[in-house]
């Protein structure tokens, strides 16, 4: 497998293409599975890059949550900042993933030209997602409906983009 995955506030890489999983992330303790481990066996199957991709998960290693609010939100808007594209997948489900955190990410990252949207059709709340797929796509942002669209999508703008040298990132 040629990925690196890395976790919340872990020391970020240098340089290297890279993609950020923004979303909602399920409440420690809750009975809803992350849907990040699902994309990031479909990251390591469908990269091919001779570089090693590296992943960036805003869920913490072992459940071991942030000391502090503002180590948390830091690290992810530092690795959204550096990641070669930011794929954003939203189950919207507003009793256990409303992803209000990731309403205001998507707004602050759509036009960086590096988000690319999932939003599942058949998710418990699809017609939450309507003013981001709209919002996406005036920015010229892919909107996907599977997750396996969504990645592939993601690789395409990792590919496009041009890893910046280590002293620029």
């Amino acid at each position: 497998m040629n990925l690196t995955l890395i976790w919340a506030r872990e020391p970020l890489p240098p340089s290297g293409p890279s993609v950020f999983l923004a979303g909602p992330t399920p409440r420690l303790g809750g009975d809803v599975a992350s849907w990040r481990p699902a994309a990031v066996e479909e990251l390591a199957a469908q990269w091919d890059g001779t570089d090693p991709l590296t992943v960036f998960t805003p869920e913490s290693r072992n459940g071991q949550r942030a000391t502090h609010y503002d180590d948390q939100v830091g690290w992810e808007t530092d690795a959204r900042a550096i990641a070669s594209a930011i794929l954003f997948w939203i189950p919207r489900d507003l009793k256990v993933l409303p992803g209000f955190t990731t309403n205001v990410e998507f707004g602050l990252d759509v036009g960086t030209g590096k988000v690319v949207l999932g939003c599942p059709p058949d998710c418990p709340d699809p017609q939450r997602n309507r003013y981001l797929i709209y919002v996406a796509r005036r920015h010229g942002a892919p909107v996907c409906e599977t997750l396996r669209e969504t990645v592939s999508a993601a690789l395409a703008v990792v590919a496009g983009s041009s890893y910046p040298p280590p002293g620029e990132r």
